[in-house]
């Protein structure tokens, strides 16, 4: 007997192979198999996607910390646990506008008649989700290796790895919440009331374990986090502005530049 993968001669009392480490195959696809192997897939603890997001929650150091070390086995690579995340925020893109598309707006963080603007800048947010998060990883590892700048512990790449595994981890539970929000009727503007603070209180979380330093250290870095987030944030807003020029054209950025105009 072969192994159905590499095939490399097998026993035929083997479970799994000696070569490439797959399970031996031997009965036919029923229903009760492949429930089995999807329940065992996804589902088992032993099963690398659930692990990875249990400790990313409970120990992120040592999901991130391990992959920068070398630990390229134990958990899902990054770039993977990525995709994987920008996969379900599509599905959950597609949930919401198909079953809650009155919850798709953000009037609750209108402020001075403003809501044209927010809707035109979340219309373009929802048509390049997967692209804003990608550009995020490198634009938070920037701010992140400044305010880091005095420890060497880990280098910009580095930190790039540590967002790529942040932010996906937080994306899912940033989908799971606005379905929520919006099957309880909830606005994803208050739902964002909710997301803001979870993301700053964990990535601060992930710093604290993966740096060692104190909780009086890492509240300080947070703060000068903040304070470079907000000068890249008017840079970032001068990006978009030019991105919305070439993408959707002249009219649309007026459309949004209206939005600053105070209603009578």
């Amino acid at each position: 007997m072969n192994c159905k993968n590499c095939h490399t001669e097998l026993s035929e009392h083997s479970q799994f192979c000696n070569s490439c480490g797959g399970k031996v195959i031997r009965n036919r696809l029923t229903f009760r198999n492949l429930f089995e192997h999807v329940s065992e897939t996804f589902f088992n603890y032993d099963n690398k996607l659930l692990r990875t997001i249990i400790d990313l929650i409970k120990q992120p150091e040592v999901v991130i910390g391990g992959y920068i070390s070398g630990v390229r086995k134990r958990y899902v690579n990054p770039i993977s646990f990525f995709g994987l995340t920008l996969t379900l925020v599509g599905l959950e893109w597609l949930v919401l506008r198909r079953f809650f598309p009155e919850q798709l707006n953000l009037s609750s963080l209108a402020v001075g008649g403003n809501e044209s603007m927010l809707e035109n800048v979340f219309s373009f947010a929802q048509d390049y989700s997967s692209i804003i998060m990608m550009l995020s990883v490198p634009i938070y590892a920037i701010i992140s290796r400044i305010v880091f700048f005095d420890n060497k512990k880990y280098n910009y790449v580095e930190h790039i790895i540590a967002f790529t595994y942040m932010m996906a981890i937080l994306s899912l539970f940033g989908a799971v919440i606005n379905v929520i929000g919006a099957s309880m009727g909830r606005d994803l503007g208050l739902v964002t009331y909710i997301n803001m603070p979870v993301q700053i209180i964990y990535i601060s979380y992930c710093f604290k374990k993966l740096y060692k330093i104190s909780t009086a250290e890492i509240f300080g870095r947070m703060i000068l986090s903040l304070f470079t987030y907000m000068i890249l944030y008017f840079l970032a807003v001068i990006v978009v502005f030019i991105a919305i020029y070439f993408f959707e054209g002249k009219e649309a950025l007026m459309k949004v530049f209206e939005g600053f105009r105070p209603k009578n």
